[in-house]
């Protein structure tokens, strides 16, 4: 592929035991979703689903159709488990428990 009609950029992928950072060349205009698609990341990693994932570019959240310019970093992540507002409540409620068991009678 020419230099002028194609950029390289990096298709990132974690889990916490395993992580991928792929380059991949791309045509101009290519998506983050083709990026993801053409980088094989998916065959790497199981069950993985490009077509229902969310992308970002250096920690920014992005349509899987953005447009990608030389030097990317296309992100994909992985679905939450847990809801973080709910995560930090749970938190929260079991300081709150431990503070008054600690407190002076």
């Amino acid at each position: 592929m020419s230099e002028n009609t194609t950029i390289k950029v990096e298709v990132a992928y974690a889990l916490p035991h395993k992580q991928a950072l792929l380059e991949v060349e791309l045509p101009v205009g290519a998506t983050a979703l083709e990026a993801a698609q053409l980088s094989g990341i998916a065959s790497t990693f199981d069950g993985v689903d490009l077509d229902n994932a969310k992308f970002g570019i250096f920690g920014q959240v992005i349509s899987p159709t953005q447009v990608l310019r030389g030097g990317d970093r296309v992100e994909i992540y992985r679905p939450l488990t847990a809801d973080p507002k709910e995560v930090r409540k749970a938190r929260a409620e079991r300081a709150k428990e431990r503070r008054q068991q600690d407190a002076p009678d």
